[in-house]
């Protein structure tokens, strides 16, 4: 099968920039930056691409890639640090900006090549980068520049090396997947022969290989990620080696607990386990406010139950299975190299517990190299209903990190119940599947208002809903003010400990998307 290889420097959007490839039927390969070649290098590469990298090429232990890169017979395509690396490392010159270019900007084209084939001027790219190019390498020329005025896409075509300073893989990016399907098909000449059928195919052969005869157990939140990655295990493997625990962690939301125990039954599963162990979470959680310790508390705390009560039921290494996503990975500081940076823990991949784990050999992540949209893809095909696959993300530390700051049973009580108000809401209001994401934050503050005659002084909730289509970029929701304001009405209204509501309007970047 034809495959375009991507070098892994430690940006956020590396793995992003497969899955746009795979969407339009070209298989991708991601292996990191800086190893050595030779053995990636089969014949069924037709293209390298190198990715973004929080470095910068001058930068001391920035990641370099091997040099037999450039002596390769198939095209190279640098995106942002991966075209300064192209230029710094073959002369050209790398310097720092004054005024570091974030954002939309505009593209004019200077020589117009086939990168850029059937793409008009003056489309819209994004930027992400505080360097620029400062002087090119030799017989490079400089292709586009931004409406700044600064080099946006440089080449050398005899040698079939092409580069871009913004990142068509972002969805802000006009003509972006053409922009890569020119390089994929075009001038690499890849044939499309991937699909959502092959994932299943290769990666169930994978886990049939390391999974043998021993027992597999799913942590399940009974959110899309563990549910789907539930589907595939129970397609893929002995029904009868596949244990499913939900932990009641009492962050749940409200009715959490009924609806995951029915959706896990009808998926098939033969051994079920549900744990309650709601004062087992809460009481660590006690006085703690800082949303990291938070998460790992969490984290560590799910493997300890999840311990405690498999003990009986399982003996020997038993492979732990989750439903981790690559965003999940990335902004874990876990991407395929060493160069990543942590944005946030994931409960499911920074606590030391399951470190542990993973340093034995013993996690099964099979939806690791995939985005959420392309999750819900997989439960369709596995015969998911979509009640499950359209639900919206809902994160494991749960409600631990949609209360800001310190954690207890009431807080809890008080978001479960106004959360389920503006979920439900959005349902009748056919405004839940227009939504990436909605979800309602509790605020460590409290606020003055009135109460019929009286004085009153409750919590301030904030609402969020975005959209999105992958989780790595978000815009807000432009919410109809008057669905807006009846909601929030309909929550001070019925949950007497908020008197304030606000909504979030910030998009991601610069925010993330949950609050913690």
């Amino acid at each position: 099968m034809d495959k375009i290889l991507i070098l892994d420097f430690g940006g956020q959007t590396c793995q992003l920039i497969a899955r746009r490839i795979r969407e339009f039927g070209v298989y991708t390969d991601i292996v990191p930056g800086d190893i050595e070649l030779e053995e990636h290098l089969t014949d069924d590469v037709k293209g390298v691409i190198l990715s973004g990298s929080p470095y910068s090429v001058y930068q001391d232990g920035a990641p370099v890639p091997d040099k037999k890169i450039f002596d390769l017979d198939v095209p190279l395509l640098g995106i942002c640090y991966g075209l300064q690396r192209i230029t710094y490392d073959l002369g050209g010159k790398v310097a720092p900006l004054a005024t570091k270019e974030y954002g939309r900007s505009k593209i004019s084209y200077q020589n117009k090549n086939d990168l850029f084939k059937d793409i008009p001027d003056g489309f819209v790219s994004w930027m992400s980068h505080g360097d620029s190019l400062d002087v090119l390498a030799d017989g490079f020329t400089l292709t586009a520049l931004s409406e700044h005025n600064l080099p946006a896409s440089v080449c050398d075509v005899n040698r079939g090396i092409y580069g871009l300073q913004f990142h068509p893989e972002v969805t802000h990016c006009e003509f972006g997947t053409k922009i890569l399907e020119n390089f994929a098909c075009g001038i690499c000449g890849a044939k499309k022969e991937w699909s959502m059928e092959t994932y299943i195919a290769k990666e169930g052969e994978k886990l049939r290989e390391r999974v043998g005869d021993k027992e597999v157990l799913l942590l399940i939140s009974g959110g899309v990620d563990s549910t789907v990655a539930g589907g595939l295990l129970l397609k893929t493997l002995d029904p009868n080696k596949v244990h499913f625990m939900y932990i009641d962690t009492g962050l749940m939301r409200k009715g959490e607990s009924e609806e995951v125990s029915e959706n896990l039954k009808k998926l098939g599963a033969k051994h079920l386990h549900l744990i309650d162990a709601r004062d087992r979470f809460l009481g660590p959680l006690s006085g703690e406010s800082d949303p990291e310790k938070k998460r790992k508390i969490i984290g560590n705390m799910f493997i300890e139950v999840q311990e405690d009560e498999i003990r009986s039921t399982l003996s020997g290494d038993y492979f732990l299975a989750q439903g981790t996503l690559y965003t999940d990975l990335i902004e874990s500081g876990k991407g395929v190299g060493k160069n990543a940076q942590v944005i946030k823990s994931h409960h499911n991949v920074g606590c030391k517990a399951i470190e542990e784990k993973r340093e034995a050999g013993l996690i099964i992540e099979p939806l690791e190299f995939l985005y959420k949209d392309e999750v819900r893809e997989l439960g369709r095909i596995l015969g998911i209903s979509n009640t499950i696959v359209d639900r919206h993300p809902f994160p494991g530390p749960g409600l631990g990190i949609r209360i800001i700051g310190e954690v207890s049973k009431e807080k809890c009580d008080i978001l479960r119940d106004a959360d389920y108000i503006y979920v439900n809401e959005l349902r009748k209001r056919g405004l839940y599947d227009k939504i990436w994401q909605a979800f309602s934050v509790l605020l460590p503050v409290k606020s003055v208002g009135v109460a019929g005659d009286a004085r009153d002084y409750s919590y301030v909730l904030a609402l969020r809903a975005v959209v999105s289509s992958d989780g790595m970029t978000a815009d807000v929701y432009d919410f109809p003010m008057k669905d807006l304001l009846e909601i929030s009405a309909l929550i001070t209204n019925s949950v007497k400990d908020i008197g304030r509501v606000t909504y979030d309007i910030s998009s991601k970047p610069p925010a993330t998307i949950e609050w913690e």
